[in-house]
């Protein structure tokens, strides 16, 4: 028999709370935590090479050829002469090597390399990156990596089992690439700035454009679009990065659009502040499938010369109620937060609770984004 829930006030139901949802609330924020400035930006950096000093675990031959190519290579350049030798190393893995060049880096400091096996390497652990050109999009060398490689995963083997944890094959080496090219940009020169805001809003465009210009003596700040606020640098005494330090640490409150977002694997769920609901009735009934398997062996008559043995498949299924369900009538003022606190009193699982939301949203009772992962 189905009960019939009328939603009691936030206050009350604060007690009957559990973590199924996790409440997303507006906070004043500084600028530079929620815009980007046009220009300064990271750089993504690849290369390829070879890890040596590994205790059997790298490439085989075989499955792997490059990897004596690129040996060959480097011992070539080193003044060994290989040509002709069968070289079958199996402590040597072919790796690409990856890095982000940060802005205004300069010639001479030093950067982290992620390192990554590309052949049928076991694991890097102990192994050792060769000097490494690190090449951008544009095909340039602005840095070289070697170092040895730290790895966090275990790949540990033996006669008849075998487990691994983590990554085995991927690993880091700290400060392992240094600057060699520097990426030209001008900063001190720039006459204008743009501001890129990261989840674009009219109204926090504004609210920045308004406390930059409270801020300064000389208003530099415009608005261009819910996106990008651009400040005038053409009439200021002081430099770009003076200015950027002043207003950088501005705080504003962001607005954001009404989302809510469902991690079905952990059951979590994020509400955003401004979720709103329209005036619905919700009915959930906990339903039980039991599906039973229990397959008979046919055997052939005694002698049977064509006769064989077949397994008959037999299977059973049980729909079941178990009369536990709910039904929660919401008015236009009760927030998602209150029926989610509700169903928590009620007992509903996290992926219950999902499917309700989801349901809710395709009634059209829910008023924000969606967003299911």
């Amino acid at each position: 028999m189905k009960r019939i829930l009328f939603l009691l006030p936030l206050l009350a139901l604060l007690t009957a709370f559990t973590p199924a949802f996790l409440p997303v609330w507006a906070a004043e924020v500084r600028i530079k935590d929620i815009v980007d400035i046009e220009g300064v930006r990271e750089n993504d950096l690849i290369g390829y090479g070879i890890v040596v000093g590994l205790n059997g675990t790298g490439d085989s031959v075989k499955n792997s050829p490059y990897t004596e190519d690129a040996l060959s290579n480097l011992l070539e350049r080193l003044g060994v002469n290989v040509l002709g030798d069968d070289i079958k190393p199996n402590n040597v893995a072919a790796v690409l090597v990856t890095a982000k060049l940060p802005a205004f880096a300069r010639t001479g400091s030093t950067i982290d390399v992620t390192v990554s096996s590309i052949g049928d390497a076991k694991s890097l652990a102990g192994g050792v990156l060769i000097l490494t050109p690190l090449n951008g999009a544009d095909n340039q060398i602005y840095a070289v990596a070697q170092g040895s490689v730290l790895v966090s995963g275990v790949d540990a083997r033996a006669e008849g089992a075998r487990q691994t944890q983590g990554t085995p094959t991927g690993g880091l080496i700290p400060n392992g690439a240094r600057i060699e090219r520097e990426i030209a940009f001008d900063f001190g020169t720039q006459t204008s700035l743009d501001l890129a805001l990261r989840n674009p809003d009219f109204t926090t465009a504004a609210r920045i454009e308004y406390a930059i210009n409270n801020s300064l003596d000389t208003p530099m700040a415009k608005m261009r679009d819910s996106g990008t606020v651009t400040l005038d640098l053409s009439h200021s005494t002081s430099s770009p990065a003076a200015i950027i330090s002043q207003i950088e640490n501005l705080t504003v409150k962001p607005v954001q659009t009404a989302r809510i977002v469902i991690d079905e694997k952990s059951g979590t769920i994020v509400l955003g502040q401004d979720v709103k609901i329209s005036t619905v009735a919700i009915a959930q009934g906990n339903i039980s499938i039991k599906i039973t398997e229990t397959p008979i062996v046919s055997q052939p008559n005694p002698f049977s010369k064509t006769g064989e043995t077949i397994v008959v498949p037999r299977s059973t299924i049980t729909v079941t109620e178990t009369g536990n369900g709910s039904l929660a009538a919401l008015e236009e003022n009760v927030t998602l937060t209150d029926l989610i606190a509700g169903l928590n009193a009620l007992g509903v699982s996290p992926r219950e609770m999902a499917d309700i939301i989801r349901t809710m949203k395709s009634a059209g009772a829910i008023h924000a984004d969606l967003i299911i992962q």
